[in-house]
């Protein structure tokens, strides 16, 4: 779910006749299949109740929301998204989608933990869900399906569909259809620019594991934290680093103060940065299209500062932030999958290696950091779209992690943790406040209950 160095949801533009195109075609379209991307095939194999892969995506309304008429934008925009309108099957060798032809999920008030597991085989099949609470619409997705980049895209249609039911003044300037700067693209982007000849490029080396009490079980804790967009440019200017690096430096400080004590450690911190690859490759696919890089710091002495913390982790993402390492992380992946004698072992036997493997690397990661970047909104809905945010969910090894997303001037850090313990997150938003940044902070009540 990631939108790194600069590059923001623009990359998924889409043309007018291609979207004339879809929209002309797909109510004579018959049921088609495709094959998961090579990141889908991996979700899976791991996805279990307790470790979903499920990323939400909400946007904040000036307004309640009437469920009957998100219901019925629902409706209307779900047959245009060849990514979302499938359903999963099993096959002998792998999973695959096929056009889900069921009703659209029921659209329902939001009465549970976030990022809950998506049962395949219930939610008429469907791998994401909507739900609602007072004036924010949330699409929760099962990674399968596409990383943060494609849910933007579908959310924000949705969103513009819901408003032009609401809105007779909107209704008239704005025809019911997709917005011009909405991509339909379904390609593998990964298959189109694999390249042969590339050597492993994960370490699976085992980092620093934050623990803890944990909440209850099934809870997740989440903390917002609002910042004017400008307060942390200036900051990051200061430091000499984007939004990232300066974001996730603090997100590394917070865990060498709050967990290792100062203290030197034989296991590094490293944040795990999921980067869009398709600025990098021309892309405008809506399905999943990044790679993951780590930002490592091994805490060898007792003194470090936040500045000389910032400089480490800047240095070892800017090592791997290229075109050619990205390449090279994702073609080794994609050459395990074109394997021939890999490509005829039965799934059964897959998933169990697969999951084998996740585990090994999971341990490599002591929490993950993700930008899906600057949301874009039609000038005709401006008004009516407060703001974004977004969360993750946990994952083995790693009880917290944090998620960013920007519109209209306003930046929101999401934690969503498992663990009692507030001491990473306060640290982290107090220290964002001790370099200028302006913060307000809600959470969704877990740690007062």
């Amino acid at each position: 779910m990631e939108n790194d160095n600069k590059k923001n949801y623009s990359s998924l533009t889409g043309t007018v006749n291609e979207r004339h195109k879809r929209q002309k075609t797909r109510r004579t379209k018959k049921t088609n299949w495709q094959k998961l991307d090579n990141t889908a095939n991996l979700f899976p194999a791991i996805a279990t109740h307790t470790m979903t892969n499920v990323y939400r995506i909400s946007v904040d309304l000036d307004e309640d929301i009437d469920r009957a008429v998100l219901q019925k934008a629902l409706d209307m925009v779900l047959p245009d998204f060849d990514t979302f309108n499938v359903h999963m099957r099993r096959g002998v060798f792998w999973y695959y989608f096929e056009t889900n032809n069921k009703k659209p999920p029921l659209v329902e008030k939001e009465s549970d933990y976030p990022c809950r597991y998506i049962e395949p085989y219930a939610n008429n099949n469907y791998l994401f869900r909507v739900t609602y609470y007072k004036k924010r619409i949330n699409l929760e997705v099962f990674h399968v399906l596409a990383d943060g980049m494609g849910g933007i895209n579908f959310l924000r249609e949705l969103a513009y569909q819901y408003l032009r039911l609401k809105h007779p003044e909107i209704a008239k300037e704005e025809r019911d259809g997709l917005s011009d700067a909405t991509s339909l693209n379904t390609e593998d982007s990964y298959l189109k620019n694999y390249r042969k000849s590339h050597a492993k490029g994960y370490k699976t080396a085992r980092a620093f594991e934050v623990k803890g009490e944990k909440l209850l079980a099934g809870a997740l804790g989440v903390i917002h934290g609002i910042m004017p967009l400008d307060d942390i440019k200036k900051v990051c200017k200061g430091f000499d680093a984007s939004i990232n690096e300066y974001l996730v430096g603090v997100m590394t400080y917070s865990v060498y103060c709050e967990c290792l004590h100062r203290q030197p450690c034989t296991k590094p911190v490293v944040t795990c940065v999921p980067v869009n690859l398709r600025p990098y490759f021309n892309s405008m696919t809506t399905r999943n299209f990044f790679v993951m890089v780590s930002a490592l710091f091994e805490a060898d002495r007792d003194d470090y500062t936040f500045e000389e913390v910032l400089l480490k982790v800047k240095n070892s993402l800017r090592s791997q932030i290229n075109k050619e390492n990205l390449e090279k992380l994702f073609s080794y992946n994609v050459s395990n999958q074109k394997n021939l004698l890999l490509r005829f072992v039965p799934f059964v036997i897959k998933k169990l290696a697969m999951r084998f493997v996740y585990r090994s690397s999971a341990r490599a990661g002591t929490t993950t950091l993700t930008n899906i970047g600057s949301v874009e909104i039609d000038d005709a809905y401006r008004d009516y779209i407060r703001r974004f945010s977004t969360m993750i969910s946990v994952s083995t090894g790693q009880n917290i992690k944090g998620a960013v997303v920007s519109y209209n001037g306003e930046l929101v850090f999401t934690f969503a943790s498992t663990l009692a313990d507030v001491s990473i997150q306060k640290h982290f938003f107090n220290l964002l406040a001790k370099h200028g940044i302006q913060v307000t902070i809600e959470s969704n009540g877990v740690y007062y209950e």
